[in-house]
């Protein structure tokens, strides 16, 4: 059954994680994505291990670039806008990640295109947006965390601030912003015929992750610290090690959470008190110790008919081979282009009447240009021109 997005055509400018990842989900959801992407400068996810065996695929664009098509052309190029201008009557969403006012130079900023399609959707996901001094300044996902505020309540206070396994402002800040502003601009568009422009700013949408401690800074100016809020380590709510080096997590806020978590753990003096306490340093080294006395698994075992919000921190193979991830479709079986079957990770959002249809598994760049610009009516001798003259560098 077709995708809720089928019939979308979005034209994808973007490289990296964030672009891409919002781009993935489009695909995934049925719309028929494009990449346009330069044949002369290898991306950095093509280059990065693994490798699917018995291919040059590497697995991030087997997996970011899967459902997508891909043409290379060089933008520099006057012949290369001629395209793009006509990519753009049929593909009426363009997604591009390039800093501020590079598109423009190449005639393919939104000015420039709206008035090929004025109904065009045009978004673009930078780190700090299109305006104010930091517009032009290069950053990963560590500065705009670093920057948002975040960071100074994040951590241990012996040890400062610590890195996350995934990238927050890339992919939960930008990759999904970027996918809510195109929707939501959708809606506009069907609502009024207008099409419009989209800045979304990876730093903007994790300042606004800070949540309940920004506006709790707001109202009373107050700075939040590490391990002394409810959620950073100022609670009981933390993770705790066990005997054998691993750990398990205990967010049980809640009274009655909390009280089935004493008593389950042999520590139901320490109810009174609540998850809070006045000496919060002494009770959580008390809780430490405690869970310290068992390997992870038995504390599993203590807490598998308890209802106290306690889990374990798994490894990756633990979570990818687990009955909740296959039942849920969180692991899925895709095709590559030889017929062959790579597992990837699938799309979180389910439909009851829309179900995902995974597409082929990404192929390197460029391999549907041929396609692509046949079908925009230009012919084989006008390709091989092309090709010989450096528009696909």
């Amino acid at each position: 059954m077709p995708g809720p997005l089928t019939g979308l055509k979005v034209l994808d400018f973007t490289t990296l994680l964030p672009g891409p990842y919002s781009t993935l989900t489009f695909a995934d959801l049925g719309a028929e994505v494009l990449r346009v992407v330069s044949g002369s400068r290898p991306e950095l996810t093509s280059q990065m291990p693994p490798f699917i065996a018995g291919t040059d695929i590497s697995a991030n664009i087997a997996w970011l670039g899967r459902g997508k098509k891909s043409i290379t052309l060089n933008l520099k190029d006057p012949r290369a806008i001629e395209i793009i201008h006509k990519l753009i009557m049929e593909y009426d969403i363009l997604i591009e990640q390039f800093r501020p006012g590079v598109m423009a130079k190449f005639g393919l900023g939104y000015s420039d295109l709206k008035e090929v399609n004025s109904a065009l959707i045009y978004a673009s996901l930078t780190g700090y947006g299109q305006t104010g001094p930091l517009r032009d300044k290069a950053g990963h996902d560590i500065n705009y965390i670093s920057r948002s505020g975040i960071m100074s309540y994040s951590g241990r206070i012996d040890t400062g601030p610590s890195l996350t396994g995934m990238q927050i402002a890339d992919v939960a800040s930008g990759s999904n912003n970027m996918t809510i502003g195109v929707l939501a601009a959708l809606i506009h568009r069907k609502n009024s015929g207008k099409g419009q422009y989209i800045d979304i700013s990876m730093m903007d949408g994790v300042i606004a992750f800070n949540a309940m401690a920004g506006a709790g800074y707001l109202v009373d100016g107050r700075e939040p610290g590490r391990e002394k809020e409810y959620l950073n380590g100022g609670s009981l709510y933390d993770f705790y090690e066990t005997k054998d080096g691993k750990y398990i997590s205990f967010g049980g806020l809640e009274p009655k959470f909390f009280k089935a978590f004493c008593n389950a753990t042999g520590c139901s003096d320490l109810i009174p008190g609540g998850v809070t306490p006045p000496d919060i340093e002494q009770v959580k080294e008390r809780v430490r110790s405690v869970i310290r006395e068992k390997i992870r698994d038995e504390w599993m075992d203590t807490f598998k008919d308890v209802d106290a919000c306690v889990e374990p921190v798994r490894s990756m193979g633990e979570v990818l081979d687990d009955s909740q991830t296959a039942e849920t479709g969180m692991v899925v079986k895709v095709k590559l282009s030889d017929g062959s079957i790579v597992r990837q990770l699938g799309n979180p959002i389910r439909f009851s009447e829309t179900p995902q249809e995974y597409g082929e598994a990404g192929l390197p760049a460029g391999s549907h240009t041929k396609d692509v610009l046949l079908k925009l009516g230009y012919s084989e001798k006008d390709i091989e021109e092309f090709r010989k003259t450096g528009l696909f560098d």
